[in-house]
């Protein structure tokens, strides 16, 4: 969270907040945090949120910056595109030896997407101003922001969880061209193993309800992926800005290691992200796959 700058706005325009005074350490603390959920920038019950417009200036930067270094393609690259092509190729030889050469064919734009989304929000989380910048109140200990302007973009769990329902989504089209509807549910609940008379009874029933657990475990991915992102970010923003008012004198100061923190916890949790949807995706497409490639020829 950008907590190094400390600009604040009153009414509808931004204007910088006066210094504080001095105060002891828990007083400076106190009453400072920031809220679990987004803010609406329209009042209560607004549909604009601070969240959303960080998501809506990345997604747009990331567009006008990829267009902008591809526009003019080169045989030998240099600049822009030369470091576009080095983050794409990079990305597609990684997950390439995760998820095998077929499979990332087909799936390489969206795992791609997620990390350099997922990267691009975390570190413009930690830019000056973010979380700083806002509507809000004159307070006993100077200008205090209520409704900030700008909100980390994965610190927002519907933005966490909407993300990992879109890859659910496609993670389930994906499995049934794979293995087709009978091959899915033979996957969830079909019998694994060879075995005869009684026992080959016993273990189609046993798998039959393994194949609820593993409904249960499908259905709790999308959960776990999203709060997985949303508390690592959540929490080292509040980290940041419990750091920069621990000390009010050295607010510009106690941040600064903490922020290099960040920085390395932005691209780990972008790859934690990719590099789980891309092994549930590899676990059910490359189930019976030479069978699925058969069905897929008749």
């Amino acid at each position: 969270m950008g907590a190094a700058v400390h600009g604040f706005a009153q009414g509808t325009a931004l204007v910088p907040a006066s210094p504080e005074p001095a105060q002891p350490a828990a007083a400076a603390s106190a009453g400072h945090g920031i809220p679990q959920s987004a803010q609406s920038l329209g009042g209560e019950g607004g549909f604009v949120t601070n969240s959303m417009v960080v998501t809506w200036v990345v997604a747009l930067g990331l567009i006008v910056f990829a267009q902008s270094a591809t526009r003019n393609m080169k045989r030998i690259p240099a600049g822009a595109q030369n470091f576009w092509e080095w983050l794409v190729e990079s990305l597609h030889d990684f997950l390439e030896g995760i998820i095998g050469p077929e499979l990332v064919k087909k799936t390489f734009w969206l795992f791609a997407t997620i990390f350099i989304f997922i990267l691009a929000t975390n570190w413009f989380g930690l830019i000056p101003g973010v979380g700083t910048i806002g509507w809000g109140e004159q307070g006993a200990h100077g200008f205090e922001v209520t409704r900030p302007l700008l909100r980390g973009g994965n610190a927002d769990l519907n933005m966490t969880s909407a993300m990992s329902m879109v890859f659910m989504v496609f993670w389930f089209i994906w499995a049934i061209q794979a293995n087709g509807v009978g091959g899915f549910l033979g996957h969830l609940f079909g019998a694994k193993g060879e075995s005869t008379g009684v026992l080959r009874v016993l273990m189609v029933i046993i798998f039959f309800l393994v194949g609820f657990l593993e409904i249960f475990s499908i259905s709790f991915r999308p959960i776990s992926l999203s709060f997985r992102l949303f508390g690592n970010i959540y929490a080292g923003e509040n980290m940041l800005d419990a750091m920069s008012n621990l000390v009010p004198s050295l607010s510009w100061l106690l941040p600064v290691p903490f922020y290099f923190m960040e920085l390395l916890v932005g691209v780990v949790q972008a790859l934690v992200f990719t590099l789980l949807t891309a092994v549930f995706t590899m676990l059910i497409c490359m189930h019976d796959e030479g069978d699925g490639k058969a069905h897929a020829q008749h």
